[in-house]
């Protein structure tokens, strides 16, 4: 995991260093704090799918980029089989597996999330537009805006990204979704 958090680092800190621009601007532009942007891209933190979002975004490039260190290649359709989309392990809590990782261009970034049982605070995210969720196994609470919603395998919330979301499994299981961010 810990690898893969310097990766990530280290493709932010070069997509900055190619652009020319500061941590400064990078953080104004993508409209997070430049303390935030800073810890990202230290590598010593987790690094949030939203923050990678809102750089990928504003700067025209594929979130695979930076997530993966591969550049999206298909135009017409891109399969995944099962259990073979690219991922990354964000914290031993979060684990992220691209199921559109080789379509370029694309207007949604799908994903499995295996969220992992324990006793943590929840992490919350924000993030510009919009994010479905389907849970495929287990039980997940989640928090969007301050409200919190218990979902059972089947369910499925559609809600503004741009609201603090977090998410814990319930019942000492792991739980997994369909996240596709929008």
């Amino acid at each position: 995991m810990d690898e893969q958090i310097r990766q990530i680092a280290e493709r932010l800190r070069g997509l900055r260093e190619v652009l020319e621009l500061s941590t400064e601007e990078v953080a104004r532009d993508c409209g997070i704090s430049q303390e935030e942007y800073e810890r990202a891209e230290s590598g010593a933190y987790d690094i949030s799918v939203s923050l990678l979002q809102q750089v990928a975004r504003h700067y025209h490039i594929a979130l695979d980029a930076l997530m993966f260190g591969e550049e999206p290649k298909m135009s017409t359709y891109f399969v995944t089989r099962a259990g073979k989309g690219i991922s990354v392990e964000r914290t031993k809590v979060y684990k992220y597996q691209a199921l559109a990782a080789g379509f370029k261009d694309r207007k949604a970034d799908p994903f499995i999330v295996t969220v992992e049982p324990g006793e943590r605070p929840m992490h919350y995210n924000t993030h510009a537009g919009q994010e479905f969720n389907l849970v495929l196994e287990g039980r997940l609470l989640l928090s969007v805006g301050g409200k919190e919603l218990t979902l059972n395998t089947g369910d499925s919330i559609y809600f503004n990204s741009q609201l603090p979301h977090g998410m814990k499994a319930l019942d000492g299981k792991t739980v997994k979704f369909l996240a596709i961010i929008l």
